[in-house]
């Protein structure tokens, strides 16, 4: 099954894309602009904004029909194999299954500044009608808030005796998201405790096969709930548990 971005009709291609140049706002910047969009692949590029953000910059919103199809049966993803479970699931699985609160340190690390994200999947109020993981009696969730160095998120994780360390990032200019990320896993890795925690990252430029790349457990991107991220970890938690009493049994 062949698809494309769908704006007035079905599979009509049309997108909006913005973007700026390192030139001066005039018309010959226009008709760059408008080439640069057709190379491409957008059909009769229309700008609908043009401005300048200083004299040698200039920002442009377009919108246009893109020629490009993509065969979705023929993709293949890393999805996260885990059930979304109601409130009272995970409450009765914790309890029964595993029998204590199972904790959680999250921070947004290094230069980020961004706590949205974090806040929407940790604090108690949550977002959208959907309560975060502070709100849930069997979680121990702390939020250590942003522009936390790698190694005092590490050291209140070991304070904390962490069963999950979630990672938040926002920025993402020059790819200092995955230099970030990867500089905790490496210090994570060095103390020793690598198999002994869940380790996860979300933000609007994560996905689950990225984070799995870099040597994490999961990855959240756009659209995700905190009862996603809940769900995730007691499944995850009660996997393990049960992969560890299996290993024991056949000793």
């Amino acid at each position: 099954m062949e698809v494309k971005p769908y704006g007035d009709s079905l599979n009509d291609g049309m997108v909006q894309i913005s973007f700026t140049l390192p030139i001066k706002n005039d018309d010959k910047a226009t008709t760059v602009a408008t080439q640069y969009c057709e190379k491409m692949g957008i059909i009769k590029p229309k700008i609908v904004k043009q401005e300048s953000l200083d004299p040698n910059f200039t920002f442009f919103v377009i919108y246009g029909s893109c020629k490009h199809k993509i065969e979705i049966d023929q993709i293949k993803t890393k999805a996260k194999e885990y059930k979304i479970l109601s409130h009272e699931e995970m409450e009765k699985i914790v309890k029964n299954e595993i029998g204590r609160k199972i904790t959680i340190v999250g921070a947004a690390i290094e230069s980020d500044a961004h706590t949205i994200g974090l806040d929407a999947i940790l604090s108690a109020k949550g977002f959208a009608g959907d309560h975060g993981l502070e709100s849930y009696n069997f979680f121990n969730a702390v939020n250590l808030g942003s522009q936390v160095p790698s190694k005092e998120l590490l050291k209140k994780s070991l304070d904390e005796k962490a069963d999950v360390v979630g990672i938040s990032q926002i920025i993402t200019q020059k790819n200092i998201h995955i230099y970030n990320l990867s500089k905790l896993l490496e210090l994570v890795e060095e103390e020793g405790i690598r198999d002994r925690i869940i380790l996860i990252c979300g933000g609007p430029r994560i996905s689950n096969a990225l984070a799995k790349e870099l040597g994490y457990d999961a990855g959240f991107g756009p659209g995700t709930t905190p009862t996603m991220v809940a769900s995730y970890i007691v499944n995850e938690f009660l996997n393990r548990k049960k992969k560890k009493r299996k290993f024991l049994s056949d000793l």
